[in-house]
């Protein structure tokens, strides 16, 4: 009988490891194996013919702290994220909050919010370059109705980076929408019918009701908005390259210019630890602590 049992046991975990073996394996090849192999090209000098590469330690990551192109790399980095994910958050909420009620075309008012998603990224940033091109483009043209001057809108420090923003916002928004219209599909009517019994208002049934409940789904785009703060740079090989001066180089614009312009391997895979180090801080953070207090238990 505990032969029996035993046997049973082994065939069961078996046909466990078989069931996680295709994931696994897509996994070190495409993820662990990339990572590792990352880690290690961070710790050697770059190589060349007549001097090959020498193990170096943290020697890359020391001349990165030392580097005044880096932190203004991670602070425009920082910016960009502080703007867009919150922004594009808020905007995404009131567009689902809109696109689910009652209104006429509800269906052709998703389709619109939804519509900037579906691009490629340099599509959509083509397609804003018909509205930031100085003296032709539909922001200078409707300034000059107003006599306001020709802005370079991608040209000046002062605008690059917060030009790019804005089409981030655009291209985001009705993504994370897609998510916040599926969550509010799924609250019970029954709650709202308990709410107008109670005299609630709607900005109460709101705030202690609606947003309460997408608090899940607010913490998975926050999650996803975080990673794609350091993840989305198509746009910027179209409309700044990362100038004027540095002033619109996110870090893994930095990373691919590093690697593929200069050639320079070891520092761009040391950023590249960096930025998975703070993800993984990130999702640890998400896991153990917000994720508990997110759920109603």
């Amino acid at each position: 009988m505990a032969e029996r049992v035993n046997q049973e046991r082994r065939r069961q975990a078996i046909y466990g490891w078989l069931l996680l073996l295709p994931a696994a394996t897509l996994l070190s090849i495409f993820a662990f194996y990339p990572t590792v192999a990352t880690l290690w090209s961070s710790l050697f000098s770059r190589g060349t013919r007549r001097r090959p590469s020498e193990f170096v330690g943290t020697e890359n990551y020391a001349d990165l702290f030392a580097d005044p192109t880096f932190w203004l790399v991670v602070q425009n980095n920082l910016l960009y994220a502080a703007i867009t994910i919150p922004v594009s958050i808020g905007i995404a909420l009131a567009m689902a909050l809109w696109a689910n009620s009652k209104i006429p075309a509800r269906g052709f008012v998703r389709t619109a919010y939804f519509t900037p998603t579906v691009l490629p990224m340099i599509a959509a940033a083509n397609l804003w370059l018909f509205f930031y091109t100085p003296g032709l483009g539909v922001l200078d043209q409707i300034g000059s109705l107003f006599g306001i001057p020709s802005i370079n809108w991608l040209g000046q420090p002062e605008t690059a980076l917060w030009a790019v923003i804005i089409v981030t916002i655009w291209k985001e928004a009705g993504f994370f929408m897609i998510f916040y219209l599926a969550a509010l599909q799924t609250i019970p009517e029954d709650l709202k019918e308990a709410a107008d019994i109670e005299g609630a208002s709607r900005w109460t049934y709101l705030r202690r009701i609606v947003l309460p409940l997408l608090m899940p789904t607010t913490l998975f785009i926050v999650v996803n908005a975080m990673i794609n703060s350091v993840k989305l740079i198509d746009h910027l090989f179209i409309l700044t390259k990362g100038g004027p001066s540095d002033a619109s180089k996110l870090i893994l614009y930095y990373i691919w210019e590093m690697a593929f312009a200069f050639f320079d391997a070891p520092h761009a895979a040391a950023m590249t630890i960096m930025i998975l180090s703070v993800l993984c801080i990130v999702a640890t953070i998400q896991f153990f602590y917000i994720d508990r207090r997110t759920h109603y238990q």
